[in-house]
């Protein structure tokens, strides 16, 4: 039986800006080849985001230090239940069989946040941590770069409740990369790798994000099996779908696989919520996949309450050797006693449904367009930050005009 394949992304390959200097007595430069945001000339629409101005310096009292150190930590419990239930969300084509590739140094330098956002983390942002969550299409293993991010995720925590809203960025949506060149979303991992990912979704979004996960799914159906499966509800529709595609893996992994021969609520094991998560050939395409791919992350957090320290911290091992992440696998472990504190209240996708539409942009393809990307960020931190009269920054509304601007003509009225 033949596999499924998704149609591969096009991108023409984008003029990098050139990479700047930092003068020496400024401390809000562009970020070096990420985009052209230090140009000064008059008139000139080239993006002012920046990272330095949201740095402590090193005159800031040590409490500060202690206090943002308490944070992370507090953070890192709920990354173990997050690395254990993204693996569910971030189904590829093929195995990464044998990954290594473990944690990161994330050089923050390289991370675009808008100078906007840097007041917002005082305020309507407060309390909050950002994480982004890739899941990359590679047939070799790569996780770094040069590899699509055909699921990209943010996992937004309330770290004074434990509550965390997820959000699926949908893989076609036509975003600034943070170069300043403008194609599909998944394009920034496939350039850049995680940095530049996560600059995209900062600088397009108004985030502060700076930790990651990536992930292959060659731990996915151990997870899920471990588990005990995740109670899903299958329509008649999906069944089809979601036995050609978990064939698929199993003829990748040399396994056996038990068909889903009825619909209704079930409980799924790993090849059968791998399969379910992979389906696009239904009512809502993509749409529909991303929001699968919530409803299966939701799931196995259930399931996730309900293992032991011991359980997890096996599973937790596992999964970390094909795990690309700014995280470290100790400090996930020391702190695994206090995983139930966290839940998942809320998910959504964005764009937003009533502002967004679809349209086939040149060589780029078919894309997923914001109407009003300004509306969008405004609904987005609403969503993720109850924050009603949110103002988007100066850097999201220019790069919601060029969107117009380069996708309008393409649009059908």
């Amino acid at each position: 039986m033949a596999k499924y394949r998704d149609e591969d992304y096009e991108y023409e390959e984008e003029r990098v800006a050139p990479k700047k200097k930092k003068s020496s007595g400024s401390g809000s430069g562009s970020k070096s080849g990420k985009k052209s945001s230090s140009k000064k000339s008059s008139g000139s629409t080239s993006s002012s985001a920046r990272k330095g101005s949201g740095k402590k310096s090193s005159g800031k009292k040590s409490s500060k230090k202690a206090q943002a150190k308490k944070q992370r930590r507090r953070i890192i419990i709920f990354i173990i239940e997050i690395i254990i239930l993204i693996i569910a969300v971030f189904v590829l084509y093929s195995v990464m069989s044998g990954t290594k590739s473990g944690k990161l140094d994330l050089d923050e330098d390289d991370i675009i946040i808008n100078e906007q956002v840097v007041e917002a983390q005082e305020t309507t942002m407060k309390g909050f941590r950002n994480i982004a969550l890739f899941g990359v299409d590679s047939t070799t293993g790569a996780l770094t770069k040069n590899t699509r991010s055909d699921t990209i995720m943010i996992a937004s925590i309330n770290q004074d409740t434990g509550e965390c809203k997820l959000v699926s960025v949908y893989r076609d949506t036509y975003l600034n990369l943070s170069n300043d060149s403008y194609n599909k979303s998944n394009a920034a991992y496939a350039k850049g790798g995680p940095e530049m990912a996560i600059s995209m979704l900062n600088l397009n979004l108004d985030l502060n994000i700076t930790d990651f996960v990536t992930v292959g799914f060659a731990g996915l159906t151990d997870t899920v099996d471990a588990l005990g499966g995740v109670s899903i509800e299958v329509d008649d529709v999906e069944i089809s779908h979601l036995n050609n595609y978990q064939l698929c893996i199993a003829e990748d992994l040399k396994r056996t696989y038990t068909p889903v021969k009825s619909a209704g609520k079930q409980m799924l094991d790993g090849l059968q919520a791998t399969g379910y998560c992979r389906i696009r050939y239904t009512a809502g395409d993509d749409f529909r996949r991303a929001e699968r791919q919530r409803e299966v992350l939701s799931a196995i957090a259930d399931q996730a309450k309900k293992a032991s320290v011991t359980q997890l911290t096996e599973t937790a091992n596992a999964v970390f050797n094909e795990v690309y992440t700014s995280l470290d696998l100790t400090e996930i472990i020391e702190l695994l006693g206090n995983v139930n504190s966290y839940y998942i209240s809320d998910t959504s996708g964005f764009p937003q449904e009533s502002n967004r539409v679809n349209a086939r942009i040149g060589s780029k393809g078919d894309c997923v367009i914001p109407l009003s990307l300004e509306d969008n960020v405004r609904w987005l931190h609403q969503f993720l930050f109850d924050d009603s009269s949110y103002e988007p920054s100066d850097d999201v509304k220019r790069c919601s005009e060029q969107i117009y601007n380069e996708t309008n003509g393409y649009i059908k009225k």
